[in-house]
């Protein structure tokens, strides 16, 4: 990981979070049961499944967990079970986000639970200026300062500068989840914002884990490390090593599944993932609207794929 810049302030005091984040960061999904309802003791398998399996950072309420599609006691349960069943062998980072009143409640949830560190989802809404950007997150940041938080970047149009606005106000914003499919873009927002200054991780998992490392991300979330851990931590040894040879040989086994889910502007994110679990025999594939159940010739082709990762 790139080390501190001249004020280290911030990064001494969150060194552990830090750490976590230059890390394969797994977002795991929420099981449901017959009557719809979360399925806790699924959840706690897949997640004791994941800390077993080497993954150390775990971000309930994240998009694969289906975020948008749980109500907020929902959300509460997810953030406890991961507390619960995950103790202190791993470190926690619980997505918060809708109106700010819900996101703040949220963060001060995750933290009484805990919680190491909250990810704050990119706000939904029609008319996001970048003032007004820096004013939800810092909102957020300054309602639990003794959490890292972790501004989730989808927006193409926000500039570096703006994140580097709020670590000024903020300092316990210590890294920054970027997910645009732009790697040029990446590599100028991470310097206009401070390259030292945060802990970047590569927000859209495996299939862009390579080229966003190559200039400046120390981590990567990872959905696809729900089904095969082994194979997530394969690509994140590679990419620390400097082989980029043998982080392509990953990301060509996993290419067709990454792409799978990234298809229709990422219209079976999740139900992809879920398909591929239920193949395992490990969760159910159901998914809540707006997601959708794959149809029949899709998920042979998913438990093809799984079965060859085995192999």
């Amino acid at each position: 990981m790139t080390g501190p810049g001249p004020d280290s302030s911030h990064n001494s005091r969150f060194e552990s979070q830090r750490s976590a984040l230059a890390d394969v960061v797994a977002i795991p999904v929420t099981p449901f049961a017959d009557d719809g309802s979360v399925e806790r003791d699924t959840y706690r398998t897949l997640v004791r499944r994941l800390v077993d399996g080497g993954v150390h950072t775990l971000t309930p309420n994240g998009n694969t967990g289906e975020f948008y599609a749980l109500d907020p006691e929902e959300r509460r349960l997810v953030t406890e079970l991961t507390m619960e069943e995950a103790g202190d062998e791993a470190t926690v980072l619980v997505g918060v986000g809708h109106d700010l009143p819900t996101a703040v409640a949220a963060a001060r949830h995750a933290r009484d639970a805990g919680a190491h560190m909250v990810m704050v989802h990119q706000p939904v809404h029609p008319y996001v200026s970048q003032d007004g950007w820096v004013d939800y997150h810092r909102a957020v940041a300054d309602a639990v300062p003794e959490l890292g938080v972790v501004p989730y970047i989808r927006n193409a149009r926000l500039t570096g500068q703006r994140l580097a606005d709020l670590a000024e106000l903020c300092p316990n914003v210590i890294g920054a989840k970027y997910a645009t499919p732009d790697a040029a873009a990446f590599a100028a927002f991470a310097r206009d914002a401070g390259l030292d200054r945060f802990v970047w991780v590569a927000g859209l998992a495996e299939l862009y884990a390579p080229a966003y490392w190559a200039v400046g991300a120390t981590g990567f979330t990872s959905g696809l490390v729900n089904v095969a851990p082994e194979v997530s931590l394969r690509m994140l040894q590679a990419l620390r090593a400097g082989d980029y040879p043998a982080a392509m040989d990953v990301w060509e086994l996993i290419r067709r599944f990454e792409e799978l889910r990234a298809a229709d502007q990422s219209a079976d994110n999740v139900t992809v993932v879920k398909e591929a679990l239920a193949a395992l025999g490990l969760c159910r594939r159901e998914v809540r609207p707006p997601s959708r159940v794959l149809p029949v010739e899709r998920r042979e082709e998913i438990a093809s794929l799984v079965k060859a990762w085995s192999l």
